[in-house]
Parts: C-alpha cells; structure tokens; sequence
C-alpha cells in the first residue's frame, strides 16, 4: 500500500454511554486509495465508531483530523466523508429509479455514472420497486449505490456484504476496489472475516472499545509473533484472536 498522507486521522477517540465506555482512546489513519477494514465482533464499538466519525454522535474526548492535521468539528464532515448505515430504508415509499434519480440530481452526477452502477449492482428489474419491498440483499444493493454516487472522498459503509449471496459480495468487493483505485478511501466494518480478508488492504481491529492494531495482514500477523511469508487472507480470523 501507498504511504501517502492520511485522509483522516482519529486520535484518541472516546465515548461513554453513563459508567459504560464503548470507544477507548481509539487512534488510527485512513489513507486515500485504499480499503480499510473495521473489524470487531458484535458490542466491539464499530457501529458507535463510525456515528461519531460522521458526527452523528458526539465524542466524549479525541480528536478527529484531516489530511493537513486540522481538526475537523462534526458539521465540516459531511465534506470530507459520506457515512451508510446499515439497515436503513431511504425514502421506503418511492420507487428505486426515483431515489437513484434524486440523488443523481443531488450530487450532479453523471447518467451514464448511475446506469453502470444500476447494471453492476444488479439494480435493474428492481428500478419499479418502491425502497420499502426489497429484500435486505436487494435494500443493501441500493445502498452500496448511492454511496458510489456521493461524490465524497471517504465512503463509510457499515456492513456493506451483510445479506448478499457469494456472488453479489464478490461482484460489490470488485465495485469498491474499483474506487479505490481511483483514489478513494472506503472504510468498511465488516464481521464476516473471510469477506474482509478478502476486500480490504489494511485492518482496524476493535475489541471492547479499544484498537486491537492496524495494519496489513502481514504486519498484523508479524505483530501477533506469526510467521508472514505465507501470509493469507482466510487467517484474519487467526490474528484477531491472537491479538484481543
């Protein structure tokens, strides 16, 4: 990977619900071009992680910095990154097209941009669904799209592969490396590890609120004392434990 300067940095970032401390001095860097993997069972704080990013939630103490090292208050985010949620269902009662469409409108888009999405992602025969009738594969789908089209240069995505087949991960994992190596940074919390081994080039591990390590799969397994040399992307699983 590049060793260019961070997009972000995240510098001791904490958050407290009451006597409960979900988020613990976590620090780490997104670069752009790159496919960072936020990693962590259930409770670990991804999703707690990824609300203050975006500055959906207030952090208790850290600091959240750009490229140049300039602090950066929740309200200048939405500049910098664009954040999707898992789950959600945006305008449920308007049909696919018509959400694609405002949001094409929205970010200025280029048409033929939206359409090699719409074929990529599988989004075709669901263009005359209203957003509240599709599965949670086909909901995730248009997710994944309308993150593409935000024309931001760090794409949040919270589990982005959560309900596609084998196929559909392996297509969408090809879409955002494709970003990528446009030079967009895309940080995804993945749980399936053998996804993210799969789609990311350096990991965070989060385990009770606290960074775990950060690093390639390489440096990730030397700081865990495993040898390197054979180094592959089915032993995520292997090195998280070893190292929480």
């Amino acid at each position: 990977m590049t060793a260019a300067a961070p997009l972000l940095a995240v510098r001791g970032l904490g958050k407290c619900y009451g006597p409960r401390t979900v988020l613990d001095a976590v620090s780490f860097a997104v670069r752009p071009g790159e496919v960072l993997g936020l990693i962590g069972p259930n409770g670990a704080g991804k999703t707690t992680l990824f609300e203050c990013l975006a500055g959906l939630l207030p952090a208790d103490a850290g600091e959240i910095a750009d490229g140049r090292g300039q602090p950066l208050a929740p309200a200048q985010r939405s500049a910098a990154l664009f954040y999707v949620p898992d789950g959600i269902a945006p305008w449920p009662d308007q049909p696919v097209c018509r959400v694609l469409l405002v949001c094409r409108d929205l970010w200025g888009v280029a048409t033929q941009r939206v359409a090699g999405l719409v074929d990529t992602l599988q989004l075709r025969p669901l263009l005359g669904a209203p957003v509240r009738t599709l599965s949670k594969g086909e909901r995730k789908r248009l997710l994944l799209a309308l993150g593409l089209l935000a024309p931001k240069p760090l794409l949040l995505l919270d589990e982005p592969f959560d309900g596609l087949d084998h196929r559909q991960t392996r297509e969408a994992t090809a879409v955002l490396r494709g970003a990528a190596a446009e030079g967009r940074a895309l940080f995804l919390s993945i749980h399936q590890l053998s996804d993210a081994g799969r789609a990311c080039d350096r990991f965070v591990l989060l385990s009770n609120g606290k960074v775990a390590g950060e690093g390639t799969l390489p440096e990730l397994r030397e700081r865990a004392g495993m040898p390197t040399v054979l180094a592959d992307p089915q032993d995520l699983e292997e090195v998280f434990l070893a190292l929480t």
